[in-house]
Order: C-alpha cells, then structure tokens, then sequence
C-alpha cells in the first residue's frame, strides 16, 4: 500500500457530480456523499472526488487529471458511471485510464455513495492478499 504521510490509505471516487444528474435530487444526492465521505474518515482512510458532469465530453479528461494528481492506493468507480447501460463506454474508458495512470491502485465499484468506503476497504485487502474473495469470484 502507499498510504500517505499519515499512513492513511488515499482513495480517489469518480462519479457524477449531484448537480448535473437529471431525475435525481442534487441535496440528497450531495448528502449521501457527505455520509460516504464520514464513512472514509471512519475506517481511516482519505478520500478524494472526481466528480463529473452527467453527460460531459469532457469527463475522460477530468478524470485523468485526477488521476495525475497523485498516486492512489485504491480507486472507486461509481454506479452511476457503471450501472447503466448508455454509459458502458464511459465506464470502460475509466476502468482503463485507471489501469494506465494508476496501475498499481486496487479499483473497486460501489453500489452507491454511501458504501464507497467499505468496497475500497474491502479492494485494498483483496490486493493484499488479506481477505478471502467471494463464493461468486470463486467459480471463475
């Protein structure tokens, strides 16, 4: 693990920024983050958000200059970006660009904003070789 100089594990959250999602709440949206984000502090872990606009063209080059920043111990794809289907392209121009900028990161994917932290925990220890992996990952 990296770790920064509190020996903390940095993550990085891509997803869409709550403002720019049409059909969903931006507050409710904002504040499930905010919850995940205390979810991070509370297993020790920094977080950091890429948050892109629904619908950007823009988005991959957001999303590499997050990436750019620093290295990252684990990076977590949102279900927004992985979930539905229209979005397949983009979802897998992240998973790559994360493969190619940060390629020692364990990449985890979330169900939603409120669980980020235990699928980046749960990523960290399956790249660590510290966790038994799931009966469905088992029959692969």
């Amino acid at each position: 693990m990296i770790a920064n100089v509190e020996g903390m594990p940095d993550v990085l959250l891509i997803g869409f920024a709550p403002d720019t999602i049409p059909g969903f709440e931006p507050g409710a949206v904002a504040a499930q983050l905010r919850e995940g984000s205390a979810r991070f502090e509370e297993l020790g872990m920094t977080e950091e958000q890429c948050l892109v606009g629904f619908g950007d063209p823009d988005a991959a080059a957001t999303v590499v200059e997050h990436l750019k920043r620093k290295l990252y111990d684990c990076v977590v794809v949102g279900g927004g970006i992985r979930k539905p289907a229209e979005f397949l392209e983009l979802f897998q121009s992240v998973v790559n660009l994360v493969h190619r900028h940060q390629p020692q990161a364990a990449i985890a994917f979330n169900s939603g904003p409120t669980d980020s932290a235990d699928w980046a925990l749960k990523a960290l220890e399956q790249r660590a070789g510290t966790t038994s992996v799931g009966v469905a990952a088992n029959k692969l």
